[in-house]
């Protein structure tokens, strides 16, 4: 992988990712159950991260999104791109490895998201069982993540906006 410089999103960031997610995702990309738990939230401070090369242009960003599930706290990745015009060099996987390691460094026992299980799965993600998006939202693509020890046992609702 080609060297990349990797750090937290700050505001001036903003408009760039969100010109990246635009170009990865379809033009409905907003309209997605997920993004109804985003609305008026800020993603978590210090977890969503962008990378841009040595000459600074941006190449990949992720963002995480607090969520509650039933009564408990968790993390929603998403969205992860990288630009077409470095994807294959391992950039997603390394984002989304340093996300996961930020959100347990911070304290945080699980994370969720929305997607591909063979995909994710190599991230160590797996189907959630018991946990309900908003609909329409297939249920074989809510996966989650421990990042405790049993960070998911016992934990099921429906997945809503974060109200702290």
């Amino acid at each position: 992988m080609l060297q990349f410089g990797i750090r937290p999103e700050e505001p001036d960031d903003w408009w760039e990712v969100e010109a990246l997610y635009d170009l990865c995702f379809a033009p409905g990309r907003e309209a997605l159950s997920s993004y109804r738990l985003r609305d008026d939230v800020p993603p978590v401070s210090g977890l969503s991260l962008v990378a841009r090369d040595g000459q600074g242009i941006l190449a990949g960003a992720i963002r995480f999104w607090p969520v509650h599930v039933g009564t408990e706290d968790a993390l929603l990745l998403g969205p992860v791109a990288v630009h077409p015009t470095r994807q294959g060099e391992g950039l997603g996987g390394y984002l989304i490895h340093a996300g996961l390691e930020a959100g347990r460094d911070l304290g945080w026992q699980r994370v969720m998201l929305v997607g591909d299980e063979p995909y994710y799965s190599r991230f160590g993600f797996a189907r959630l069982r018991g946990v309900e998006m908003p609909p329409p939202t297939n249920p074989d693509r809510i996966l989650g993540l421990d990042l405790i020890p049993e960070g998911w046992a016992k934990v099921a609702g429906f997945v809503t906006r974060w109200t702290r």
